[in-house]
């Protein structure tokens, strides 16, 4: 089954007391057969909201996506993630063993994480110009690189700490920036996607309680 890169519209509705996923809705229900037709309002069809976005129209922002293939084909809740972040145009800044690139297309299906909270105009007004003369420096040649110390994280991290420190606040290392923006992201994408690939395996999937509903990454800015 194929499917487009921000894959197709979950939709969540009540019927033999249970919370049914899928595409969209059915005439009967997949349980007991009978009309779905809602009589109440709390039995209304609702939509789910997709966790991931196009990270070339996203601005100011650190992305999530997997180095090998998209979240809602290949990723397994283990694989290899890779990071870069945005322009003001979308472009995104990443660091490879090829150096810095700066990438038009291929995040089209990332989590997107913002950087910056709504009225930093001053930083809005330069943030292509940090983010472009960060990527010039020689810390990011391509023979710096090095796959477990020297990558695509550091370079990103390395980038927010230093708007960070223009903005007076404190660094992360390394393991707080992940544990604290990064895996409670990956954690609610994994549940999407079972929920997708479940839906797309059997046509509907049911669950009993309503706190087991998927729910989109969101973030206020870090800086």
């Amino acid at each position: 089954m194929q499917c487009t890169e921000a894959g197709k519209p979950l939709i969540k509705f009540n019927h033999c007391r249970k919370y049914i996923y899928s595409f969209s809705v059915p005439r009967c229900c997949p349980l007991c057969r009978q009309d779905v037709g809602s009589r109440k309002l709390e039995e209304a069809p609702v939509s789910i909201s997709n966790p991931f976005t196009n990270g070339h129209q996203e601005k100011y922002s650190f992305l999530l996506r997997p180095t090998q293939g998209t979240f809602l084909r290949e990723y397994d809740g283990r694989s290899d993630l890779h990071v870069g972040i945005t322009n003001t145009n979308g472009v995104v800044y990443n660091y490879t063993m090829h150096g810095v690139q700066r990438d038009e297309t291929g995040w089209e299906q990332t989590v997107s994480i913002p950087l910056l909270q709504p009225g930093m105009f001053g930083l809005m007004d330069q943030w292509d110009k940090y983010l472009e003369d960060f990527s010039s420096t020689g810390a990011w040649l391509p023979h710096r690189y090095e796959e477990d110390s020297h990558n695509c994280y550091s370079y990103t991290l390395t980038f927010i700490n230093c708007i960070l420190t223009t903005e007076g606040k404190a660094q992360l290392d390394k393991n707080e920036f992940i544990e604290k923006f990064v895996v409670p992201r990956t954690r609610k994408v994994s549940k999407y996607i079972t929920l997708y690939r479940a839906i797309e395996e059997r046509g509907f999937c049911v669950i009993d309680h309503p706190d087991h509903t998927p729910s989109p990454p969101r973030g206020s800015g870090l800086c």
